[in-house]
């Protein structure tokens, strides 16, 4: 079939975007696995459904590159948002978003039209461990764990996908890319984890945090927002960090408030439409 798409990024967190009120993909899976590959083909971090709802304005159905279903993208639900906007899909705001971790609430901030900038209601953090989920009789708060001869501490949250936290001294030489597939894939994660390596900017409490991330499904990408949230709550329970901060991420920053008054996260950030393209599967 002719797939007609559209790239865009949040942060330079890019997926293959597709207007699923305009087509049928029957086996989205298999094309994320198809478009994803740099070199290749297309090239992204996976492929997103922007699809009708029955219960918001519009659906993210989100695949990995290698075909796994995501439950959130954080970055993602920007770009849907921007898309479902800037195209007519749905003009409301703020929008209502539906994922495979909820509807999510997203106020757009509109220039000229065009959506520019997007904060997303990301809900509450999740720490019980059966529902991160984890295999672990409590939550996992700066924790000690043993992997391939490492001694590690880390945090694990959901923020509608499983992420483990550690923190390091400098991202620069943090093992993203050995330890990251080995954690991912860790028995401790039995729907698998997405890793995030922080370094913490300045004198704790800081109110800026560095990060690189390897997401379960994709490698190491630009950027990962669900990642952003999970580490701005790592940091504050720690000590590490204030409610609120700038995460800085390989593709740009993102505004993280974990608010104290109903326990919400916050994630503020930039959506980029690059080309739309057509594409044989």
């Amino acid at each position: 079939m002719r797939l007609r798409f559209t790239k865009m990024h949040g942060i330079g967190n890019d997926y293959v975007y597709v207007d699923a009120f305009a087509q049928t993909l029957a086996d989205p899976a298999e094309a994320a696995r198809r478009v994803s590959p740099r070199r290749t083909s297309i090239g992204s971090d996976g492929l997103i459904l922007i699809a009708p709802s029955e219960t918001a304005d519009v659906r993210m159905e989100m695949y990995n590159a290698d075909g796994s279903r995501g439950a959130m993208c954080g970055n993602g639900i920007r770009c849907v948002a921007k898309y479902a906007w800037d195209h007519g899909l749905a003009r409301r705001n703020p929008m209502r978003v539906e994922t495979d971790s909820g509807v999510k609430t997203v106020d757009l901030e509109v220039e000229g039209g065009l959506v520019s900038s997007v904060a997303v209601d990301m809900g509450p953090p999740i720490l019980d461990p059966a529902r991160v989920p984890i295999a672990a009789p409590a939550k996992m708060v700066d924790a000690p764990f043993s992997i391939g001869g490492h001694e590690l501490r880390v945090t694990c949250v959901s923020m509608g996908n499983p992420h483990c936290v550690i923190f390091v001294d400098s991202t620069e030489d943090a093992p993203v890319t050995t330890l990251g597939p080995e954690i991912e894939n860790h028995p401790l994660f039995p729907q698998r984890v997405n890793v995030e390596f922080v370094q913490v900017l300045g004198p704790a409490p800081s109110d800026r945090l560095r990060m690189r991330v390897w997401e379960r499904g994709s490698g190491e990408t630009a950027a990962c927002g669900t990642g952003a949230c999970a580490v701005a709550v790592a940091a504050a329970l720690t000590g590490r960090g204030r409610r609120t901060v700038d995460v800085e991420l390989l593709g740009g920053d993102l505004r993280i408030e974990w608010r104290e008054s109903d326990d919400h996260v916050i994630m503020t950030g930039g959506a980029t439409e690059v080309f739309t393209g057509e594409v044989d599967l």
